[in-house]
């Protein structure tokens, strides 16, 4: 389990962002709902930028 948490934690706090913003949105709150939309993609794409960091460094250490 802790195994699956280190490696799926940018998708589940992005999903938990996707759903934040659902729940404004359908409370009616859309500004901050569209402000929020965003994040999940950028939790995202942060993720992909410091996996590849992290391969790129253990390849230069070897």
């Amino acid at each position: 389990m802790k195994e699956f948490i280190l490696k799926w934690y940018p998708v589940i706090i992005a999903f938990f962002a996707l759903l934040y913003s659902v729940g404004l949105g359908l409370m009616g709150r859309t500004e901050e709902a569209q402000y929020s939309a965003h994040w999940p993609g950028t939790i995202l794409l942060f993720a992909i930028a410091i996996r590849q960091r992290r391969i790129t460094n253990r390849k230069d250490e070897k």
